[in-house]
């Protein structure tokens, strides 16, 4: 896409302010979600949907206010961020090298592509035991299992996106004499761009599932911690309640990736829809 042509782009495009509201994109993505909760709300209100199954919104949103007055919520989402920080740096950096080291040869695919491969297929569940075996049941088992369920999506779509690079960017630099450093920093990895910001958004997501399976290992805090414990009181509002927030975690750090994405990747014509 040619500079010209994207400048024509931006300029065809209305401004927000002209554009109705009911054909705004973000009222268009949260219409489906606030339909969904009007019909919860109706047929929670009118017996429909049992109270003890399914309680409806508004008595979620108060045990949600419950639980923020009384300082659990903040603590426990201070303590959940740090492991899901922690597991995704750590998973992150192993995905991409892995990802990199693999996609860049074939001794590097021969020696990595198969573990990984099968390693991949075991539930994380089933790592549990041995976790706690290798690392007691303190941060650490948390921290790896959110490690390793972050590492796959990473690693496959980079290993995907250099793989699939056009072979006359490689000859390029090569025509430039670049080393081997230069053409994985200005060539490989931002041609696999896309690819990679496409697995950071998987394993974002993955990264708070991973977070409400590590906390079933002897958690004494965070959310898992708290969504536990209401459990033993029957306390389903506050259980969905903490349901809820792990979703809208993973839907805001998506937003974040997505944020990121569109100006990263300014020069595709995708992006400039």
């Amino acid at each position: 896409m040619s500079v010209t042509t994207a400048s024509a782009t931006a300029r065809d495009r209305p401004p927000a302010a002209s554009v109705p509201l009911y054909r705004r994109r973000g009222f268009l993505r949260a219409l489906a979600p606030l339909t969904l909760l009007l019909a919860w709300q109706i047929g929670s209100g009118s017996g429909l949907l049992s109270g003890k199954v399914l309680p409806a919104p508004s008595v979620i949103a108060a045990a949600g206010l419950e639980v923020y007055r009384s300082g659990a919520l903040a603590d426990a989402l201070a303590v959940s961020g740090q492991r899901v920080l922690l597991g995704f740096a750590l998973g992150a950096l192993l995905g991409v090298v892995c990802g990199t080291v693999a996609g860049l040869g074939s001794f590097g695919e021969y020696l990595l592509d198969p573990p990984l491969q099968m390693l991949r297929t075991v539930p994380l569940f089933g790592l549990i035991p041995l976790f706690i075996i290798w690392f007691g049941i303190g941060e650490e088992p948390k921290v790896y299992l959110i490690a390793l369920g972050v590492a796959f999506p990473l690693y496959l779509n980079t290993y995907s996106g250099i793989r699939q690079l056009d072979p006359k960017l490689l000859e390029l630099g090569r025509v430039l004499r670049l080393t081997r450093l230069e053409r994985l920093r200005r060539l490989v990895l931002p041609g696999a761009l896309p690819n990679i910001l496409v697995g950071l958004r998987q394993s974002l997501g993955i990264a708070w599932l991973s977070l409400i399976v590590a906390e079933q290992i002897n958690a004494g805090q965070g959310l898992g911690y708290l969504v536990n414990n209401a459990r033993e009181f029957l306390r389903t509002d506050i259980v969905i309640f903490g349901l809820l927030v792990y979703g809208l975690l993973g839907l805001v750090t998506d937003s974040i990736v997505r944020w990121f994405e569109l100006r990263a990747l300014r020069w595709q014509p995708a992006a400039s829809r």
